[in-house]
């Protein structure tokens, strides 16, 4: 019989999903035990990198009352008691706010779960805390610094804390589940935000499929990208959680297109064999601005894929995409109006109902509220908010066609590949995210040296290799993801004492 381990809070370091119900169900340890545990490293190491912006004053009721569940009638599943945070973007309603790190949301009760924290409470997880992430999903400001908010300041990287970049806008969420303060954590993309940071701190992201995972509860940018999706530690955990979030939603038209795509299961896809009939296209075009230490990683990973069976073909060309300008006017158009809408619903206690109002509180707030300024939210404001205008309609139609049927299914189809491969977050993540196709990222190497971009953040860090896929294709890139992962392993976790 494995006793209970007396130092919990060292213990649970670089646990998996697996690892730790497996403990529970033994009775070695508690939820409540795995709580206290990540709130003790929490008050002992988030003071460095501020990634955690509140807690939920619940969470050890929430696992006490699992621990007598699961007693009484047993797991309801693989996440059954496993403590995990949320962007500060899904609402949740019990004693945490929602706020998008602004100061105009700061106090605001959520009027009931988003469908993405229904779904993790159905499942047993124990919603945890709130994660820090940049303000307004970085779509407030030109010059902000991604991972900073007004209400919870700047998160700094575990791996190098005021040194390395931390990536954004779901920038909480992948510095505390790097640092071990939770199990997992839910992240938020539009373009990049779950892969940038995932890949910067050694994680696995995943960005879903428009439509597999339900918007309705987060304050929102653009329905046409937007989405919701797993960062943890591996793979195995990643895939767990997805299948946690999946599912129809009435308030969330997109989901209807899931019906008959869509798994709760996708840890049945964790097949590190796949890699042998794997087909994987390499872009070269979009490695052109690697710095050497990056694209060494690059190529050790496509040595690497090689090695395991994996057919390359390289290079592989999206000509339409390589020369093409793009711009970015659907999300200056969709936010207007899909912020309004979500600030409509809000309690009249709430100072704020629409964008028009955010923009006039920051102004009344401004030595606290606009360190980096407002002008993407004001440029937002310019527009009717009825989404009708021709300049609108025409960069949608040319997001869609040349991404998808002159971009990512062009060159899948031509070269009958499962996936692309990219770096971390240079280019894939935005091709897929005006698809509104998946991506996953997973850690592909650590950069010892990296070059100074103008703005002064370095690119050297932990890299992730970023696989993409045509829509509904998680299944795929789970089984490619994984088995790279299960020949790599190359996350270790910050050195935080």
């Amino acid at each position: 019989m494995i006793e209970k381990p007396l130092e919990i809070e060292e213990w649970i370091v670089e646990k998996d999903i697996s690892a730790l119900q497996t403990a529970m169900q033994e009775g070695i340890v508690s939820s409540e035990d795995l709580v206290q545990a990540c709130l003790q490293r929490i008050r002992k190491y988030d003071r460095k990198i501020n990634s955690v912006l509140e807690i939920n004053p619940d969470a050890i009721e929430m696992a006490r009352s699992l621990d007598e569940e699961r007693q009484a009638k047993g797991s309801r599943g693989p996440l059954h008691g496993i403590p995990i945070l949320l962007k500060d973007n899904i609402d949740t309603h019990d004693k945490m706010h929602t706020s998008a790190g602004s100061l105009a949301l700061a106090e605001s009760i959520a009027p009931e779960d988003s469908f993405v924290a229904a779904q993790l409470r159905a499942a047993g997880a124990v919603l945890l805390g709130k994660a820090n992430m940049t303000e307004w999903a970085n779509y407030m400001s030109s010059t902000m610094w991604s991972g900073y908010s007004s209400r919870g300041g700047l998160v700094l990287n575990p791996y190098g804390p005021g040194e390395l970049f931390i990536g954004g806008s779901s920038s909480g969420s992948g510095a505390s589940i790097a640092a071990n303060l939770a199990v997992a954590a839910i992240g938020t993309e539009t373009s990049g935000s779950i892969i940038s940071p995932a890949s910067q701190n050694f994680l696995v992201g995943i960005k879903p499929t428009i439509g597999l995972v339900s918007r309705s509860g987060i304050i929102p940018i653009t329905h046409s990208q937007d989405s919701a999706g797993p960062m943890a530690r591996t793979v195995a955990d990643a895939a767990i959680i997805l299948g946690a979030l999946t599912g129809v939603d009435e308030r969330d038209p997109a989901t209807l297109s899931s019906v008959g795509r869509s798994y709760r299961d996708y840890s049945q896809f964790l097949d590190a064999s796949f890699l042998q009939q794997a087909r994987i296209g390499i872009p070269r075009f979009y490695y052109k601005d690697l710095d050497e230490a990056r694209l060494a990683i690059v190529e050790e990973a496509i040595r690497t894929l090689k090695e395991k069976g994996a057919t390359i073909v390289d290079p592989v060309q999206l000509p339409f995409c390589e020369n093409t300008e793009w711009d970015w006017e659907v999300l200056r158009y969709e936010f207007k109006k899909n912020l309004n809408d979500y600030l409509a619903g809000l309690p009249e206690a709430v100072p704020v109902h629409s964008l028009a109002d955010v923009i006039a509180f920051n102004e009344r707030y401004a030595e606290r509220a606009l360190k980096y300024g407002q002008d993407i939210l004001i440029r937002s404001e310019e527009t009717s908010g009825t989404l009708t205008e021709q300049e609108y309609l025409d960069s949608k139609t040319k997001n869609i066609e040349i991404s998808r049927s002159q971009g990512i299914d062009h060159v899948l189809q031509a070269h009958q590949l499962d996936a692309l491969l990219f770096l971390g977050n240079e280019e894939g993540a935005d091709l897929a995210a005006r698809a509104g196709y998946p991506v996953i990222t997973v850690p592909g190497g650590y950069a010892a040296t990296g070059v100074i971009s103008e703005d002064g953040r370095t690119s050297k860090g932990p890299q992730g290799i970023t696989f993409v896929g045509t829509e509904y294709s998680e299944p795929t890139l789970i089984k490619i993801a994984y088995g790279f992962e299960q020949a790599t392993k190359h996350r270790f976790p910050p050195k935080l004492d």
